[in-house]
């Protein structure tokens, strides 16, 4: 093993052993607070059991990552991806705040979300632009030459930022669901990162794998505790602040395909809804349809996670 990946491995195992320190020091703090999650009434009849779970679960990797960054990924471009996840982490914690503690269970409104995550996504732009971390150009999958967006650029990597974010989000519904996920999609992008060399963003990116892999020793089936839109939202803004950095957003359409799938699973229902008054799923996101249809939780999740393992080994050979 060489000292590239020794350090990758250092970052990761930092970021997980915080994680499962973490974990016991912050869930009985949640649960005394009451921090608990409420099932929402549409949801499958069986999740009711899970109402009390604690949320804002995000708090046990988001904690791994920042002390990992710090230790290992301390210089401008590190702490910018660090700060972009966290910024979107924090719309995730208001946004659970006012589920769990002004009893909202919807939390922010979707003008609400939608502006601040523009802001948050605007500013990044600015920042990393200035810094020469974008030039405007993205790699197209199984091509060699970048393709120069111009001013397009702009609005794409915000609706890559916006759009790739609330995508995790709608992933998060299962036990261990969107963190499984994650792990598959951060072990690819930094393979990619180590690929063109960018040692930085390879070492955040196995980061946010190491803390995903230390959260699911209490978010998998059965969850002691749930991530909540601070997690999700975090990890949203820490995948797609990967991708843009490296040019990739098309391949985050391959390697991030699970949250695509989630996420055209609920523009199709409730299209079909509106159009035609007809459901295509019994219920969406995909992930529900499927219990409907009678799969374990456990099931869904592995399914995910194998697909997720075909489509990031594909999105790789698309870059390197």
């Amino acid at each position: 093993m060489n000292d590239t990946m020794m350090y990758l491995l250092l970052a990761a195992v930092l970021s997980f052993v915080v994680c499962v320190i973490a974990g016991p020091l912050l869930i009985p703090v949640l649960h005394k607070l009451k921090f608990g999650q409420e099932i929402r009434e549409i949801g499958p009849s069986w999740h009711k059991k899970k109402s009390g779970t604690p949320t804002m679960g995000g708090l046990i990797f988001i904690a791994g990552a920042i002390i990992a960054t710090l230790v290992f990924a301390r210089n401008t471009k590190g702490l910018m991806l660090l700060l972009l996840a966290l910024a979107f982490g924090i719309i995730g914690f208001v946004d659970d705040f006012i589920k769990v503690i002004l009893k909202r269970n919807l939390g922010l409104t979707d003008k609400q979300k939608f502006l601040f995550q523009l802001f948050v996504s605007i500013l990044f732009l600015l920042i990393a632009r200035k810094c020469n971390w974008l030039d405007e150009s993205i790699m197209i999958p199984f091509m060699e030459k970048p393709l120069d967006l111009k001013w397009i650029y702009y609005p794409f990597a915000v609706f890559v930022l916006i759009g790739g974010t609330n995508a995790v989000n709608l992933t998060d519904g299962l036990d261990g669901l969107a963190s499984s996920v994650t792990v598959v999609v951060g072990v690819v992008f930094t393979i990619a990162a180590l690929a063109v060399r960018d040692i930085t963003t390879a070492t955040f990116a196995a980061i946010i794998t190491g803390g995903c892999l230390g959260f699911l020793i209490f978010n998998a089936h059965p969850a002691k505790v749930f991530m909540g839109d601070t997690g999700s939202l975090f990890l949203g803004g820490a995948v797609c602040g990967i991708a843009l950095v490296l040019e990739q957003p098309l391949a985050l359409i391959l390697i991030g395909g699970v949250y695509v799938l989630e996420t055209l699973s609920v523009i199709i229902q409730v299209t079909s809804f509106k159009l035609t008054k007809k459901r295509v799923f019994k219920m969406s996101p995909i992930h529900h349809h499927f219990e409907m249809c009678g799969w374990s939780e456990r099931r869904i999740v592995i399914c995910a996670v194998l697909l997720s393992v075909v489509l990031g080994v594909i999105g790789l050979l698309s870059i390197i």
